[in-house]
């Protein structure tokens, strides 16, 4: 997988470089396409003095008709990261089940109209 990582507001140090890359890999065993492309950005999303630190942890991937995102702001950078990462695979296996089902609904039709319409004979003594 290709992940593209921006910073905002921080300087992208090796550690956090490394960290992100050791967390999303994870993300690929989720996906069918192997060639989808992923966009990490992480930063401060504000500087105020009073909220304290607020880091920002956003996640897109694309590919092949599929396309995820996740934001998540925490206090701790590292933290921001880790919700995040859970957030699109939570994304990405609601999608997948939702693509099951629609795919066992239809089976489910075409079975019931090769038994013969069974939904038309039950209101007859069956």
């Amino acid at each position: 997988m290709n992940i593209n990582t921006k910073a905002t507001g921080i300087e992208l140090t090796p550690a956090i470089s490394a960290y992100i890359d050791k967390r999303l890999q994870g993300v690929e065993k989720y996906l069918n396409n192997k060639a989808a492309y992923m966009q990490v950005e992480v930063g401060r999303s504000t500087g105020h003095h009073k909220q304290g630190e607020v880091f920002r942890a956003e996640v897109r991937i694309a590919g092949d008709g599929a396309d995820y995102y996740a934001v998540k702001e925490a206090e701790d950078l590292y933290a921001a990261i880790d919700m995040v990462k859970d957030e699109v695979v939570q994304e990405i296996k609601k999608a997948k089940g939702k693509k099951r089902e629609l795919l066992r609904r239809g089976q489910r039709a075409i079975k019931d109209m090769v038994k013969g319409f069974p939904w038309l004979r039950r209101g007859k003594g069956e």
